[in-house]
């Protein structure tokens, strides 16, 4: 029997991980059977089970995978000198993830914010998918708190205010426009941008 080259399977786990996060952002995770992601990828249950036991699995590959875009992102502005400013920042990471995976349709909007809804209501019910949040929320958190550093050390932001604590704010604000992108229609991405930037000014001149 000939081998499967990794490439394969590397191509084959894409396919089963999209094809789920579509049907979980279309009809919420419990609406969705394993039978409605078999249909979705066309595959056998055989060929779905041979990677993932089943909607947990699935769920959690699918965060976890989420999290490790948005710290990558965080993580490398961490390492610039000085890091980019937030509106440039928090833009460029949910470009980056909004742009990863869209919909069926060419053109069709992202279906990572419902998505992300979705996952935030399973995690209160869900305590290993709480705990893959908590430990994705810490690393990127972590990863802020270097940013907000380099800020201040940068002359950039004051530093008398504790580099965590706006660390958690500026992943609240990417939290929260996201879940505006997912409950309202048109909310460009440049809004926040110019959000941030608008905050950003508050004492300077105009």
């Amino acid at each position: 029997m000939a081998r499967v080259s990794q490439e394969h399977l590397d191509a084959r786990r894409r396919q089963i991980i999209d094809g789920a996060a579509l049907c979980f952002a279309r009809n919420g995770f419990h609406a969705t059977s394993m039978q409605d992601v078999l249909k979705e990828v066309g595959l056998s249950a055989g060929a779905v089970y041979r990677y993932f036991g089943g909607k947990e699995e699935l769920i959690g590959a699918i965060v976890g995978e989420v999290l490790e875009w948005i710290q990558a992102t965080f993580e490398a502005a961490a390492k610039e000198t000085p890091p980019p400013p937030p509106d440039v920042l928090v833009g460029r990471a949910l470009s980056q993830v909004l742009s990863r995976r869209t919909g069926v349709e060419e053109g069709e909007a992202s279906y990572f914010p419902r998505l992300i809804v979705q996952v935030w209501a399973e995690t209160l019910r869900n305590k290993e998918l709480a705990a893959l949040m908590n430990q994705g929320y810490t690393r990127v958190r972590v990863a802020w708190v270097k940013i907000v550093e380099g800020y201040q050390a940068a002359g950039m932001m004051r530093d008398d205010i504790p580099a965590d604590h706006v660390a958690r704010v500026m992943v609240a604000t990417a939290q929260g426009f996201a879940a505006q992108l997912a409950l309202f229609d048109d909310v460009p991405l440049g809004a926040l941008e110019d959000g941030l930037r608008g905050l950003m000014s508050m004492g300077q001149p105009s």
